[in-house]
Formats: structure tokens, C-alpha cells, sequence
């Protein structure tokens, strides 16, 4: 029999819900694999025994639910009663929590078996995932180079097929970053698709959960699940979507697809887009012509991003829990954000709360003529570890955004956005393609997604598969 990492989620769930396969053999499947891979920084935590109780304790429930024996992780900065949860930060190097977060409990009700925590960056602050409290996580396809972040770990864990997907979260990119990093898929859903992890449990509506997993269809099983985790509450959930899994197979035909390689720090940093990145871009546009969609240049000119971007990052920061004691303790540029964030004055946070929803307005109504947008994932290709150390602050976001540009706006306009792996470079890496859809527009960028996939074909799995 084929080994199980090799398997698609979709796969494994058919499996355990026939009871072809054990929640216990799926879980001690991928504690197996976790194991021989400690080199990859894909995991903060493994909690082997809890898994394997955890596995025998949902094989004799009464009920299945949608993920029923299925192997999951948390990211980082969900909090699981007993374990230990440290934000990737020694400020809370010894903090085991005594309740679970709401995402935690809804996946264990979902029927999900927990076998840790992968890595993340420090309170999820940066685009790259190398947190003073573990090893920092790896590109699978080489070693020498950094994961991307903050969901460094989960996309990692996917890439390697030490999970078959992950649940992670967006709040400037943290999905899509990593994911494209690593030649994986990663979903962020529009702001209010999920009932848990929304984008409306803070100001700024940032920040997202979504899923990661290898294949467009296994993305969207996850978010199926992700959707049902709760009573809905909220407005961009249509009565007639979903499943959208069904949607993986839709082939729709003469969409209109806008085309951009602009991005809105191109006035105000130094933002170089790779060969291999548009090329990327180029090849996905073909494709979409060669399956029957109108493509075109969107014709995007985005004005007053940066600042209102700046503003709201710092001032996610100040939100963080942190005592003058826990400063010292912190990451230089954790520090910074937070001192900086708390210094704010009122009106400087409002008037970038007031701009970021003019912002979003001018976004959707840009790019609604199309029934998707297709711009690049990422305008670097993945870089070595230690690459942001040892710069100053305002150095080391200006990295980021050098290599991630196209990834916060998303969050900003509230945007469903998904990332795949579509050509290759010289030495084989994947490179990927970003789709970004219409408010509540996941079922159609899940759908012309599938079709690049398709039309991609196999690509070939990183070194340590």
C-alpha cells in the first residue's frame, strides 16, 4: 500500500469514514513521519501521547464529523489546554494554558486528531517564520533557505508530508507566503467567510484563518470544514454556496480574468519582480486563455497603501499583552513594533482605519469587472535563512514587502485570495501564482484554480518526500 503521507486528504477521510483506515494508524502514520524530519523546523510542539489517546478517543465516539480522524496542528498562537503555547516568543517561553482557544475546541468537535503546534514567528508578526524559541523553519526543497511565515511551520508540514493539511492564518500574507514559498496551496477566505477566525475579531479585520494543504481540492475540503465549525453569523456566506469542494470541478468558461504584476508599495519601496516570478504570471495567463477565459491587463492603479499599511501593523502589535519585563525578552523588532504601535495618537490610528476602508472600496470596485485577478505570489524567489538578521526595523520591513508585495493589500480590501505552485525554476523549485477573487468570490477562485492545476500537471515533490 502506497505510504499514507503520499495520500490527499480527501483521500484520507474517505478512508476513515469507511473504516479502511484507523484514526490511531493515520495519527501514528504521521508521528512517524514528524519524527524523522526534526531538521525542517516544521513543528514548536509534538504531543505524541495526546495525539494517540486523542485518536482512540474519536474512533469510539458516537459521531463523525467532517474531519474525523484526520491529523491537524495548531498553529503557535491558537492555545490548547496543557500544552505548552509560546507566540514563537520566550516572553511566554513557559506558558501552558488552561483553556483552549475556540478554534482548537471546534476542531477537536469536528473530529480532527491534534499532534502539536507548528512554528510560527513571533506573535505572527513577520513574513518569516525563524522564532528564538525552536530552529527556524526550512524550505523543504532547500535546506539553507527560510519557510516564509508566520505560517512557516504548517506550509512546511504540508510541503514535507508531515500533515496532509494545515489550518493557519492571513493577516498580512501569513498563509500565502509561506505556501508560495514552498510550493504548496494556501487559501486566505474573504473577511466574514468563517464563523471562527473571521477577520472581525479586531480593528483592522486583518486577519483570517484558512487552510493549506497540497492540492486545490484538499483547500477547499478544509475550508468546508472550516465553514461549518460554528452557527454562522455573518453576511458574505450566500445561501446557495458550498460545498465548496464542488466547485473544484466546476470548469467555468469566459470569465474575465485581470492580469496585474503592480503592486501598491511600488511608489514607495524598491520592489523588483523576478523573472521567474513573471514568468510565472505569463505561462498562468496563457493557460487560462487555452481553458476558454478573456484575460486582460486589470489596469490597477493603487494610490495611498503603504503609510495607512504601516500604521495598522504597528498598531496590531500594541494590542499584544506585553509588560515592560517582557520587552526585554522579545525580538528586537517585536519590541519595536510594540513601543512604536503604543505611541500612536488616536487620529494617526484613525485616520488609517478611515484610508484603509477607502482603500477597500476602491480595490473591489477596481477589480470588479473580473471574475478573478491574477497577479504574482511572491516577487523573490525564497531566500536563506538569517536573511532579516540583524537589520533595523524599518530595514526589515522593507524586506519583507520586497519579497512579499502582493500579499497585505489583500487583507486590507477583505479579499479572497489563493496561491499555487505553477512553473518551475532552473533547479525545479515551484513558482507560484496568486488568484484574487470578488468579496465572499472563494467557490470561483477555488474553481479556475483547479483549472490551472490541471493544465500545470504533476509537479514533483521536494527532496525529503
Amino acid at each position: 500500500m502506497t505510504e499514507l503521507y503520499r495520500w490527499s486528504a480527501v483521500e484520507l477521510a474517505a478512508a476513515l469514514h469507511t473504516g479502511d483506515l484507523g484514526p490511531r494508524a493515520v495519527a501514528e502514520h504521521y508521528l512517524r513521519r514528524i519524527a524523522r524530519h526534526p531538521e525542517l523546523g516544521a513543528f514548536a510542539e509534538v504531543t505524541a501521547d495526546a495525539a494517540l489517546e486523542r485518536a482512540d478517543a474519536v474512533a469510539s465516539a458516537p459521531e463523525r464529523g467532517p474531519l474525523y480522524g484526520l491529523p491537524l496542528a495548531d498553529k503557535d498562537l491558537v492555545a490548547r489546554a496543557g500544552v505548552p503555547t509560546r507566540y514563537g516568543s520566550l516572553a511566554r517561553a513557559g506558558f501552558v494554558p488552561e483553556a483552549s482557544d475556540p478554534l482548537a475546541l471546534a476542531l477537536d468537535g469536528a473530529g480532527a486528531v491534534n499532534l502539536g503546534k507548528t512554528a510560527t514567528s513571533e506573535f505572527g508578526l513577520t513574513g518569516y517564520t525563524e522564532p528564538r524559541t525552536g530552529a527556524p523553519a526550512r524550505d523543504p526543497w532547500r535546506l539553507a533557505d527560510g519557510a516564509g511565515g508566520s505560517s512557516g511551520g504548517a506550509a512546511v508540514a504540508v510541503a514535507a508530508g508531515l500533515l496532509p493539511f494545515a489550518v493557519a492564518s492571513d493577516g498580512g500574507g501569513s498563509i500565502r507566503i509561506p505556501s508560495a514559498t514552498v510550493g504548496v496551496v494556501g487559501l486566505k477566505p474573504s473577511r466574514g467567510r468563517l464563523p471562527i477566525g473571521s477577520g472581525f475579531d479586531s480593528p483592522d479585520g486583518l486577519a483570517v484563518t484558512g487552510p493549506i494543504a497540497r492540492s486545490v481540492a484538499d483547500a477547499a475540503f478544509l475550508l468546508d470544514a472550516l465553514v461549518g465549525l460554528a452557527p454562522f453569523r455573518y453576511a458574505t456566506r450566500a445561501p446557495g454556496d458550498g460545498p465548496f469542494l464542488a466547485a473544484v470541478g466546476a470548469e467555468p468558461a469566459g470569465l474575465r480574468i485581470g492580469v496585474t504584476t503592480v503592486s501598491p508599495w511600488d511608489a514607495s519601496e524598491d520592489i523588483r519582480l523576478h523573472a521567474d516570478a513573471a514568468a510565472a504570471v505569463q505561462a498562468a495567463a496563457t493557460a487560462l486563455v487555452g481553458v476558454g477565459h478573456e484575460v486582460e491587463d486589470a489596469g490597477w492603479t493603487p494610490r495611498g497603501y503603504a503609510e495607512l499599511f504601516r500604521v495598522l501593523w504597528r498598531a496590531s502589535a500594541a494590542r499584544i499583552p506585553l509588560t515592560e519585563a517582557d520587552l526585554e525578552l522579545v525580538e528586537p523588532l517585536t519590541a519595536w513594533l510594540v513601543r512604536q504601535g503604543r505611541g500612536l495618537a488616536a487620529g494617526e490610528l484613525l485616520g488609517a482605519l478611515s484610508a484603509a476602508r477607502v482603500f477597500e472600496r476602491e480595490t473591489i470596485a477596481a477589480f470588479a469587472p473580473f471574475g478573478a485577478v491574477l497577479t504574482p505570489a511572491l516577487a523573490l524567489p525564497p531566500q536563506p535563512v538569517g536573511w532579516y538578521e540583524g537589520l533595523d526595523p524599518e530595514r526589515t520591513f522593507a524586506r519583507q514587502v520586497e519579497y512579499a508585495p502582493y500579499s497585505s493589500f489583500v487583507n486590507v480590501a477583505g479579499l479572497p485570495a489563493i496561491v499555487l505552485p505553477f512553473t518551475r525554476d532552473a533547479s525545479q523549485h515551484p513558482v507560484s501564482v496568486q488568484l484574487i477573487g470578488r468579496p465572499g468570490g472563494e467557490a470561483t477562485i477555488l474553481a479556475v484554480a483547479a483549472q490551472l492545476e490541471a493544465a500545470r500537471g504533476a509537479l514533483p515533490h521536494p527532496p525529503v518526500w
